[in-house]
């Protein structure tokens, strides 16, 4: 796996999880490394598009709210962060984990932080999955002896 695509990976995790729980790990890793702006977080909105069958011609589906930023490390590392809403300290966070990730604390925040925020997502979406399948309804069609 190449450097950018788990670069790829890990914003995209930082991305998708919930506030309350990258803040909580964000905080117990105990870090406060110094940075400048180089955007600070605005919250704009972007357009989603999609496809009829992942197949057919693009058309616009909305507009979604997202909040960016990008910022760099006193060491010199470069940290971006888009999330989908309106939370400018979840993506200050995110900006400031993806700046260090790519610096000697990488190994460590992906032993500690990340892998404890993908574990935690994978069990939601377990959850998730097996209450869905709870409901899930099979259905069969009998042979009737005056179909034959």
């Amino acid at each position: 796996m190449t450097s950018e695509l788990a670069r790829r990976d890990w914003m995209s995790l930082l991305a998708k999880a919930p506030a309350q729980t990258l803040q909580s790990l964000w905080q117990a890793t105990g870090l406060d490394p110094e940075f400048s702006w180089l955007r600070s977080p605005e919250i704009g909105a972007t357009m989603v598009r999609g496809r009829m069958g992942g197949t057919g011609a693009p058309f616009n589906l909305g507009e979604m709210t997202v909040t960016r930023c990008s910022l760099q490390l006193t060491s010199g590392e470069v940290g971006h962060a888009y999330i989908q809403g309106r939370d400018k300290a979840k993506a200050r966070i995110a900006a400031i984990i993806d700046a260090l990730m790519q610096g000697p604390q990488g190994e460590n925040l992906r032993a500690t932080l990340i892998a404890r925020l993908e574990a935690e997502m994978l069990a939601a979406k377990s959850k998730r999955a097996a209450k869905a399948a709870a409901t899930k309804v099979d259905f069969f069609t009998m042979v009737r002896g005056e179909d034959q």
